[in-house]
Formats: C-alpha cells, sequence, structure tokens
C-alpha cells in the first residue's frame, strides 16, 4: 500500500472523510440493499404534477453536482438511466435535534462522484426544473476511480460495443455460419505475423503460445466440413502499445466454403452498414473527418495505391530495388526485411493516412500474404483485400490458400525471414499443413477488428476509451 506521503492533496482530503463517516458510526461501504423502485428516466418521462405520481420514490445514483445554500441545497443525481436534481432541506433529512447527518456529512464529506441513496417524491420547483425532493438520504459507495457512471458518454460507448457484437453475430448466424471456440494457449503461434507472447506448460514440460490469431484453426473446422464458422476471440500480441494497439485484443474471424474475396468484399460492406445503422446512422463522425458507411466502397490494388500516393511504380521490383525505393522515399528499414516487408512499408508511409473513406486495398504480393491463394490473372498478386477507413486498417481478408505444396513453400520461406532475425514471420504448422492434405474447398475468410471497430462506431480515437479493462503500465504502491 502506499504511504500517506504519497497521496495527493485531493487523496489526503478523501481518506480524512472517509475517517471522519467511520468516527461517525457510518460504514461507507454498506451492503447493497437500498430498495431502488424507479430510476431519472422513467421519472422524467411519466412525472405528471396533476396526477400526483412518483410520490414517493427510491433512487440511487452519484452525486455529479451540488451548491450549498445554508440549510437547503440542490444536488445532482445520476443513475444508470439519466440525471435528475435533488432537492435537500436539512431539517427534513434531520428531523430532530441531531443535524449531523446535514451539517457534517452531506456538507463537508460528500464529494462528487460518491454514490447515495435518496428517498423522496417528485415535484416541478418554482423555475419550472423537475426535481425529487429528498426526506430520506443515505451514503452508499466510495468508488471515485470509475467513471463509467460518472460519464454517461463512457457507459455509452460500451453499450454500442454490444450493439456492434449482437448485430455482426445476427448478421453471421443468418448467413448459415456456426459460432464456434477455438484454444488460446497454442503450441504454435499461427495464423498471423506477430510475435507472441510465451509461457510453460509444467505438467507437459513445453512451451505454450497465447494465440496471435485463430485463423488456422477454424480453417481446420472447414476441412472438417463445417460450410461456415466465426469466433469472437480474445488475441495476444507482445508488440509496441498506442492509442490503436493493445496486446490483449478482441478480433472476429469468419471463414466461409466455396466463397472468394470479391464475395467477401459485398459481404462486408452489407455487414458494416447494419452495424453503422445500429449505432447511430451510417454516417461518423471519426478523428474529425466525415465518413460514410454506405457501399459500395471503393477497391483499389495495393500496387496502384503506392503509385497513386508515393509516385513510384513497384510491381516485378526485387529486394535490392526496394531497399534502393525505401532509401530515395527516406523510410527508415532493417536488415531482416523482405519484399513483403519493404512493400508494405511504402504502403503504410505514404497510403495509409489517404485512405480516409472506406476503401478495399487489394491484390497484395504473394510475400506479404503467406496464407492468401494467388490471384487467379497474376500468380505473383494475391486475392486479399484490406479494409481502410480513416487510415487505419479495419479488416483483413483472403481466398484462402488450399493448396498444402505451396502453404508448405510460403512457411520455409517465413521461416527464413524468422533465421534472419523477423521474429514476426509465421512458424512454420505442419498440422495445418497436414490438414490441407485432406482437402480444404475453396473458402474465404476475414478478420476484424472489434475494439477498432468500436472506436469507429463512437467516435473514440485511443483504443483505451473501447475497453473496460485497457493494458496499463503497473501502479507502484
Amino acid at each position: 500500500m502506499a504511504n500517506s506521503n504519497d497521496f495527493n492533496e485531493q487523496e489526503r482530503g478523501r481518506r480524512e472523510s472517509l475517517a471522519k463517516l467511520r468516527e461517525l458510526g457510518i460504514n461507507p461501504y454498506p451492503a447493497p440493499l437500498y430498495p431502488v423502485d424507479t430510476t431519472t428516466a422513467e421519472i422524467a418521462a411519466g412525472y405528471d404534477p396533476e396526477k400526483g405520481n412518483f410520490a414517493h420514490v427510491c433512487l440511487a445514483g452519484r452525486i455529479m453536482s451540488r451548491r450549498i445554500m445554508g440549510a437547503a441545497s440542490f444536488m445532482e443525481l445520476q443513475d444508470h438511466a439519466g440525471r435528475i436534481q435533488v432537492y435537500v432541506k436539512r431539517d427534513e433529512i434531520c428531523p430532530g435535534e441531531d443535524k449531523t447527518l446535514y451539517n457534517t456529512v452531506f456538507k463537508k464529506l460528500l464529494d462528487i462522484g460518491d454514490i447515495i441513496g435518496i428517498k423522496g417524491f417528485a415535484f416541478i420547483t418554482q423555475t419550472g426544473q423537475l426535481s425529487v425532493h429528498a426526506k430520506e438520504l443515505e451514503l452508499r459507495y466510495r468508488q471515485r476511480y470509475v467513471d463509467l457512471v460518472v460519464n454517461p458518454q463512457v457507459k455509452e460507448t460500451f453499450v454500442k460495443r454490444a450493439k456492434i457484437i449482437s448485430t455482426m453475430r445476427r448478421y453471421f448466424d443468418e448467413a448459415g455460419c456456426l459460432e464456434v471456440e477455438t484454444p488460446i494457449l497454442q503450441p504454435i503461434p499461427g495464423g498471423a505475423t506477430a510475435r507472441p507472447f510465451i509461457t510453460h506448460h509444467n505438467a507437459l514440460d513445453v512451451d505454450m503460445y497465447l494465440r496471435i490469431a485463430n485463423e488456422l484453426y477454424l480453417k481446420r473446422l472447414i476441412v472438417g466440413g463445417f460450410p461456415g464458422v466465426y469466433e469472437f476471440a480474445k488475441n495476444f500480441r507482445n508488440e509496441g502499445m498506442d492509442k490503436t494497439h493493445n496486446p490483449e485484443f478482441t478480433c472476429v474471424e469468419l471463414y466461409v466454403a466455396y466463397k472468394d474475396y470479391e464475395w467477401m468484399m459485398d459481404f462486408t460492406e452489407k455487414m458494416l452498414e447494419q452495424v453503422a445503422e445500429a449505432t447511430g446512422g451510417l454516417n461518423k463522425t471519426i478523428s474529425g473527418n466525415e465518413i460514410s458507411f454506405q457501399g459500395p466502397f471503393r477497391r483499389l490494388r495495393i500496387l496502384d495505391a503506392i503509385q497513386e500516393y508515393a509516385g513510384v511504380d513497384v510491381k516485378g521490383m526485387d529486394e535490392a530495388q526496394l531497399r534502393a525505393t525505401c532509401k530515395q522515399l527516406n523510410i527508415e528499414v532493417a536488415p531482416e526485411m523482405g519484399v513483403g516487408k519493404l512493400i508494405d512499408a511504402i504502403f503504410g508511409e505514404y497510403c495509409e493516412k489517404n485512405l480516409i473513406q472506406p476503401t478495399f486495398i487489394i491484390d497484395y504480393p504473394v510475400e506479404m500474404s503467406p496464407l492468401t491463394k494467388r490471384c487467379r490473372y497474376d500468380d505473383t498478386l494475391t486475392e486479399r483485400f484490406e479494409l481502410f477507413v480513416a487510415g487505419k486498417e479495419l479488416a483483413n481478408a483472403y481466398s484462402e490458400l488450399n493448396d498444402p505444396i505451396d502453404q508448405l513453400e510460403r512457411f520455409e520461406e517465413q521461416a527464413a525471414l524468422k533465421s534472419k532475425g523477423d521474429d514476426e514471420a509465421m512458424y512454420i504448422d505442419y498440422d495445418f499443413v497436414r490438414a490441407l492434405e485432406y482437402g480444404m474447398p475453396p473458402t474465404s475468410g476475414i478478420g476484424i477488428g472489434i475494439d477498432r471497430l468500436t472506436m469507429f462506431m463512437t467516435g473514440n480515437d485511443a483504443i483505451q476509451d473501447v475497453l473496460f479493462f485497457p493494458t496499463m503500465r503497473p501502479e507502484k504502491f
């Protein structure tokens, strides 16, 4: 625990108030037995002074503001449904000679954010404001750091997050797909190029990895005969943290047999239209940009995007030529970067920031897409798309590679990059190659980051604002 000298002035004041409450025989953390029978929203919607309804109400919520006026005061009370003004009169909540509850507790020891209980009746003040006249007041809880109730917009973000997930789940179910679960602890971290978290299984005496993606397990289920599967998965990547990345994040992945990436683009457009409508409408403000989720979205080949925004034609360039181009464009690169990452570096530096309206970037080079089927018109490219919105990636999708020989060769290329020092390159998953040898039908798959989608649909610029408990640097106690 922290030493009292480590507290700031506000923290010391709150702890002093806590101690004084206990000295008065008041438990600041009582059992939650207060008989709440209505909400602020129900009073606001249904109060009728002519009917005299809401003559006996019991509310609980947080103090949002106070106006101390001698023997009578006003405060604003907020519960999960809204806010309402409360009128507090000293002689009514303290009918006897002892005025401690009002003079000491209410006026001096309570603070903004404290949770209290109120019993009284609804009325209209002389200024025409709907209020509750308090007849009883009870201190409930002190938990100041929780802003879910103090800031209603924070709670609304998480209500919308739930709507996003339920809308997507319903959309997938109606398409005939089955929701499944796959392992979080994996012997081989596959399905993405990322650095994994490593742990150790004592009973088996083997290292295990927290999953970086669930792709390879879901595709095994397609091999097993399911026509379509999806999973809302917690993934973990041992990488940097910033406003748009958290080491633990939620991603939905969907795989549908006998479909390709063209079908998946159409499917994704319609899904995002439904998600946008469920969270307030097709038009959103994201990082100061007015964004429309009304389809169809623009479709742009990645090499064409580089030529459009960077002014260079990188098609057909080998690793040496790409390194020279990066130097010409003032892009720093590392020795272990291969063709795929060099192209990705140019795209990331010059193109992403320009992709404001929803845009499908399509047809990635083979070197950038080790799990993707080659393009039917150009075998140096793959049938892959990434969806960009407001300059950020939202989704990644493929026509899935189902040729086991080609897949093993690409795994081996990844292994070569890993041996050069690329710790994000993929491992070889021989069991997955074996699964493909049993035969996987033509399949399309997509992964969508739920946290980033929630940011877009709620107008939040930081991933920390859409996670209940984002990863933070540990506090020192």
